[in-house]
């Protein structure tokens, strides 16, 4: 039994702003990315927009306990369930299952300083530094570190309390919580589920933790395809959530349609010279992908990996036109593969493409592929 899965539902925000409309313009456009290159100097990042959290989280507490990449999270998974139009819908929501791809919590920065500077004339070290992280760490730490604590909040703030399961493991992530979302709803297991993630770039552990691997581009914006050898990826504050529904049901409640999601594929290959290539070609035919007219690439720009996939995809797809999403929102890990087949939905449910294909490949491991289409 396979059904039809559609996608009923798009929350979108990025250093483009939010909501469909702001990221097609965005897509459409040759413009760079809105970047700050001076906070984190000389690491360029591409911050959130100015949001009025009140909107989808109504209450200061909620929002004072969660971080940024929590707020962006939940705010995101509000705006797909009002496109959706079930978000006063308690019913619905109380049976609608969730997966998210999301990486870790930020670190508490000041406590970290000051154990750190403590550390250096303790008399005895090791005691010292037992005795701060037993009372300087606030109780919630440990917990604020867990991706899961968005889809807690999610149901928290949005009563969205059917079953949920959270995926870490940076770009791999999403594409594998797209692929277990389409196949729970087109194997009948269930009928709708709330898919996406959340990622907030503007953080100094998580950029000290890519520069360590030599993952981070430096110094002034340049187009993920044209970074060459010195490679690396510009980090995005972004988050986007998809209502995925089969067919049948969403027409059942008069829900439109913008765009059928197939086959979402996956792999994880050694990485050596032409793997990357071969993958994508397996993939690209697991995926039944045929002619599309968009590609739209979660091309990290780490090298060599982008200029393969880059001639992979210009093989694979001659004609169509190839957008790599760092150009548009920068790097969200986790989010690529989402944040891509939301834009690929919008373009399908606008009419300006037939056939769209998001590629994710990460920066370290893991290959993901997957095609939209006309519902």
């Amino acid at each position: 039994m396979s059904r039809p899965v559609v996608v009923t539902g798009l929350g979108l925000v990025s250093c483009a702003g939010e909501g469909i409309d702001a990221h097609l313009a965005a897509l459409a456009g040759e413009a760079a990315p809105r970047t700050d290159s001076e906070t984190f100097a000389p690491y360029p990042v591409h911050p959130a927009p100015a949001i009025a959290w009140d909107g989808q989280i109504p209450k200061r507490s909620d929002q004072r306990q969660m971080e940024a990449w929590q707020r962006l999270g939940v705010y995101a998974a509000g705006l797909a369930l009002d496109a959706a139009g079930v978000k006063d819908e308690a019913a619905f929501k109380q049976a609608l299952h969730l997966v998210v791809a999301a990486g870790g919590g930020e670190r508490d920065y000041a406590a970290d300083g000051a154990i750190l500077t403590g550390l250096r004339d303790a008399a005895d070290p090791g005691a010292y530094l037992n005795e701060r992280l037993q009372n300087d760490l606030r109780p919630t730490l440990f917990l604020a570190q867990l991706s899961n604590l968005l889809a807690g909040n999610i149901a928290i703030v949005h009563g969205v309390t059917g079953a949920s399961r959270t995926f870490m493991g940076e770009e791999s992530a999403g594409v594998d919580a797209l692929r277990i979302a389409q196949a729970r709803v087109a194997s009948g297991q269930i009928d709708a589920i709330l898919v996406g993630g959340s990622y907030s770039a503007e953080r100094p552990d998580v950029l000290v933790i890519h520069e360590m691997g030599g993952y981070l581009a430096r110094d002034a914006y340049r187009p993920v395809f044209a970074r060459g050898e010195a490679g690396g990826f510009i980090l995005g504050s972004c988050a986007a959530f998809l209502m995925l529904e089969s067919a049948a049901h969403a027409a059942a409640r008069g829900a439109r349609a913008l765009a059928r999601l197939e086959t979402v594929a996956s792999d994880r290959t050694r990485r050596r010279p032409g793997s990357v290539a071969d993958s994508l070609e397996a993939l690209w035919r697991q995926a039944g992908l045929s002619s599309p007219d968009h590609v739209l690439s979660g091309a990290t720009g780490v090298a060599p990996i982008t200029a393969e996939e880059h001639d992979a995809l210009a093989r694979l797809a001659p004609g169509a036109r190839l957008r790599a999403l760092g150009d548009v929102i920068g790097h969200g890990l986790e989010v690529a593969a989402p944040f891509g087949t939301a834009l690929g939905a919008a373009l399908v449910a606008g009419g300006s493409a037939r056939e769209v294909a998001v590629t994710a490949v990460g920066h370290r491991r893991g290959e993901g592929v997957l095609r939209l289409v006309p519902a």
